[in-house]
Order: C-alpha cells, then structure tokens, then sequence
C-alpha cells in the first residue's frame, strides 16, 4: 500500500497550478515529500526536509533539508513561488515579480554572511548551503531570452532557479518506480521548524561536525 495517494496527489497538483496558486502548491508539497524527489541531490537515505524555517526578523524559507555529505554538512534552502509567475517583460527584462524572488533568495544569503553565527544556532553546522528557487513554467523558461538569462545565473549565481514542473515529474516515478521512493517513504511530510533544532542535536553527523566547523 502507496504512503501517498499518487491520483489524488496529481489532481491536487493539477488544481494548484490551474489556480496558479502558491499556497496550494505548498500545501501540497509540505505532504508529499516525494514531490521534492528532483531536487534532491541524491535519492537514497534522504533527510527530512522541514517547512516554514525562520531565520532573523524577516528571513523564512519555505523548506530546509540537509545532505549529510562526506566533506561537509549542506543545507538546501528552498523557495517556491507561483507555478505560472510571470518570467519576463515585452522587452525581455525580468519581471518585478521574478526580480523580487530572486532578491528574497538573495537576502538569505547575505543574511548568514553578516551573522554567521546563525548558521550554527539554526542548522547546528553548516559547510555550505545550496539554494534553490523554483517558478515559471517550463515552457516560458525555454524561450530563447529566458533561457540564456537563466543558464548565466545559474552559471554565476550561489543560487540557482528552476521550473515548477520540477514537482510534476517526480508523479512518473511514484507511478513507475515507485521503489525508488523508498528513502521519501521513510521521511513522507515536512517536519515543522520547531523540531529542526532537537533533530540536529540528535544527529551524531551534526555534532561532528560542529567540532569541526564552529
């Protein structure tokens, strides 16, 4: 028996990016964690992923989660905006709306270079981060002038941006190999950023880790 319902899982789906819904798309990421399966770097013994992380007066990330690597820990940082946000302008500039997103990404960052100390207080340790933006559709991503726009940044940037069909292809997978969700069965919702601080004093890989780094 599936963790998940997949259908029902696509028809909400569906729904949210019909209504272009951010809070919906939310919702049912925060659910489903096998929806996230994509941007995961790797898909086997996943850590949880938390929702709602909040850092300074104003800072908050939609998800968090933590590649335990070998040389390091990683924490991804991930905001989700509307499926079908608009991209660019008539003139091929990028939008308010996708200008705002990416300096909201962007304040994360020089958030944690100004107060470095944080990354200790909220993540526990941290090596380096990884983050991510997810909007637009795929196909206004491909036009000539948001591609090229899109493959500079993610080229230069500490950031990088991809399309919110990001979340419909890992419904293949649950319909195809679902095996392959083992490890997002183990972990199936986002954990609420109360618990992130008791899940990393638990976690010996942590508490190396900040012998070594903090």
């Amino acid at each position: 028996m599936s963790t998940w319902n997949i259908i029902e899982v696509e028809k909400e789906l569906k729904a949210a990016y019909e209504n272009n819904s951010e809070v919906e798309l939310l919702k049912i990421l925060k659910d489903n964690s096998f929806l996230l399966y994509e941007l995961y770097s790797r898909k086997w013994g996943i850590q949880p992923n938390f929702k709602e992380v909040a850092f300074g007066n104003k800072f908050r990330c939609d998800f968090a989660w933590l590649n335990d690597n070998s040389d390091g820990p990683e924490w991804v940082l991930l905001e989700v905006e509307k499926p079908h946000m608009k991209l660019f302008n008539q003139n091929g500039e990028p939008s308010a709306e996708l200008n705002h997103a990416v300096e909201q990404v962007k304040s994360w960052d020089r958030y944690f270079n100004t107060y470095p100390a944080e990354k200790s207080r909220i993540f526990g340790a941290v090596n380096k981060f990884r983050f991510i933006l997810v909007a637009g559709k795929k196909e206004d991503w491909e036009k000539e002038d948001a591609a090229k726009w899109r493959a500079y940044h993610n080229k230069e940037s500490k950031f990088e941006i991809r399309s919110s069909d990001v979340f419909h292809r890992p419904l293949k997978v649950a319909k195809e190999k679902f095996s392959e969700l083992w490890s997002f069965e183990e972990n199936p919702i986002s954990l609420g950023h109360s618990v992130l601080e008791k899940y990393w004093r638990e976690y010996d890989y942590i508490s190396k880790w900040r012998k070594i780094i903090n």
